[in-house]
């Protein structure tokens, strides 16, 4: 088969219906909209609804999005033990190494669970715990 013979399954393309070209084309006069009234003279604008109070001015509104807010992604201490001791651990090697799928604005240690290798340690940001076991576990921190 050369390219110049491809042609779509068949009953794959339609032709679009040319609305309002005489009754004969089954959609003319009124263009399948009926007769009169506010649909068949022009749209409405997304939620509308006929003059009523519409639905997203009814609901009381709360709270705001701070648009500023950085989301870190969570690493705990006891997900670090998979390293080798005396390694040097990254958000890069975080990544490779699956423990963290998206970076996210930053990574952030938290202190759940134990730590028992010595690890030299770069993130954006520790909890204090955090900082306390690694550095009792005879390992560094540094902030990126």
């Amino acid at each position: 088969m050369d390219l110049n013979q491809l042609q779509p399954a068949a009953g794959s393309r339609r032709n679009r219906s040319r609305v309002g070209r005489g009754t004969s084309a089954g959609n003319g006069k009124t263009s399948g909209r009926g007769q009169k009234g506010q649909k068949a003279r022009g749209n409405t604008r997304l939620g509308f609804e006929g003059g009523q109070m519409p639905l997203y001015r009814r609901i009381p509104k709360r709270g705001f999005t701070n648009i500023s807010r950085k989301e870190y992604a969570v690493v705990n201490l006891d997900k670090l033990n998979q390293f080798d001791n005396g390694a040097e651990v990254t958000p890069a090697l975080l990544i490779e190494a699956g423990v963290v799928k998206n970076q996210k604005d930053g990574i952030k240690i938290l202190a759940n669970g134990s730590l028992d290798k010595k690890l030299s340690i770069k993130a954006n940001k520790f909890s204090d715990a955090a900082k306390q076991a690694i550095e009792a576990a005879g390992g560094s921190v540094e902030v990126l």
